[in-house]
Parts: C-alpha cells; structure tokens; sequence
C-alpha cells in the first residue's frame, strides 16, 4: 500500500486518480481548494479531504503529512489560478518535500512548451519546476480530453452551427485512461532518472469533422456542420498536429465510446 497525496484531487482527472487508487488499497488524502460535501461525484469514500491553497500555501502541511506520493492534478485556466500556477507547482514541491514525500507526478498537456498560448506556457513553467525540484519527479503530458471537443461541439450547437477547425485532428483521451497513468507511475519503483517526461494520447487520431459527424449521431443535436478557420497561437499549435502522438496510443475509451456513456448529460 502507497500513501497517496492527490493535490486537485475533486477535478475531472483528480477525481478518476482518486477512485483507482482507493479500488487499489492504497491510503489516500485530497488536496482541494473546497472540501467537496459527501454524496456528490467529487467526494469518494475512503478518502481524507483537506482545504488548501497552493496560490498560498494554506493546508499543504496537513494534506502531505504522512504521503509517499503526491500526484499533483491542479488545474489554472484563469485569472489568479493561472498566474501563479508555476509557482504554486513550487509551493507544493517545496511543502511535499518538507513532508518526506519522495516522488511527485505531475499532469500536463502535450508538448505544452512548443505553444505561446497562454495557457499551456504556464504549463510549460510549471514543469520547469518540477524538473528542478530534488524530489523524483514524473511528468505525464496527455492529449487533450474527450471532453474538450465535446465542449466545443456543444457550445456552437446552441445556435445550430457546429464548427471544424479546418486542417485539425484530436487524438483526444479519456480522463480515466489519463487517471490511470498517473497512478502506475506515482506507484512505481523509484527510477535511476530523478526527472522524466511521458507523453501520452488517446487510442484514435480523428479528423475534426468526423468527430463532429460522431458527436450528433450520439448525442442527436441537430446543427450544420462548417469548417472554419482558427487563428491564434492554438491554431497554428493544432494545424501543425503538435496535440498528436500516434506512437504512444494509451487506453480503450475512444471518443465515441466515450460519448456513448454519458449521451445523457452532454
């Protein structure tokens, strides 16, 4: 048995981390900003939640005492999350570091460092950190998730147009084959190589407008179909298949099959 630290541990793959690991025997504490009430889909039973901050660093201590492991899932898309997201990468390493922790897994995006957008530059520093970090530390840069495409999908839907970005292909991955990933590597043996970087992307590699046809059939939206440019940073990383692996295929839960389990709610 591990003693798991799962820092975001209520979000869409912290969450999946947390139930495999509690499925596997293993201790497990959360991490989160908000301690989730019991009965909703992000609390588990079995496992310790604990408030905190890693903008600030309120909490780590009682979260990490006592952790082998800490899988660190935190999310910062916006405002004062972004901002300081490297930095609160560092205020953990720093706080699992004092705790005795010995190893920490990180979620990032694929090839997050070859893209100015916003975003994935302050993934991009966040790793940074962890590669100077003196603890073993793993980073596991995944695909994007189903779930974003659908988003997009379903967003433009509302007014009957469903866009393709012309010349873009997802190897989109589900957040419980993510999940699973970061387990088997916060688990594994200790490695000879104090600092690594696996990628990983989900089990097909989509044209965006078939994942558009896919996305109606199963979910019976109804919509035209256009293609449509998009500009920016993201649409020159995404033109250029800097979000496909197709060597590293991780995973059974395709996008349709995906879909398939939760047409219900999209």
């Amino acid at each position: 048995m591990t003693s798991i630290c799962v820092a975001g541990g209520t979000g869409q793959v912290g969450r999946e981390v947390v139930r495999l690991a509690l499925a596997a025997g293993h201790s497990v504490t959360v991490l989160s900003r908000h301690v989730p009430p019991t009965g909703s889909n992000r609390h588990h039973d079995g496992a310790s939640y604990f408030a905190g901050d890693v903008t600030t660093g309120d909490g780590l201590s009682d979260a990490l005492a006592g952790a082998d492991v800490v899988i660190d899932c935190l999310e910062g898309q916006f405002g004062k999350a972004q901002k300081h997201f490297a930095d609160g990468g560092a205020r953990l390493l720093a706080a699992a570091n004092r705790a005795g922790v010995v190893k920490a897994v990180a979620l990032s995006i694929i090839n997050c460092d070859q893209s100015t957008f916003d975003y994935y530059a302050t993934k991009a520093a966040k790793e940074q950190k962890y590669a100077e970090s003196t603890l073993e530390t793993v980073v596991v840069r995944a695909t994007q998730f189903h779930s974003l495409v659908a988003a997009v999908f379903a967003a433009a839907a509302k007014v009957r147009v469903i866009p393709v970005f012309k010349g873009v292909g997802f190897q989109s991955i589900s957040p419980v084959d993510v999940a699973k990933v970061l387990l088997l590597e916060a688990v594994e043996e200790p490695s000879s190589q104090l600092h690594r970087v696996r990628t990983i992307g989900g089990p097909d590699v989509l044209d965006m407008r078939a994942m558009a046809v896919s996305w109606k059939a199963v979910t019976g939206a109804r919509g035209r179909i256009v293609q449509l440019p998009l500009p920016g940073a993201m649409g020159a990383f995404l033109r250029a298949g800097r979000n496909l692996i197709p060597e590293q295929r991780i995973g059974t839960e395709t996008f349709v099959s995906w879909l398939e389990k939760r047409k219900e709610s999209l």
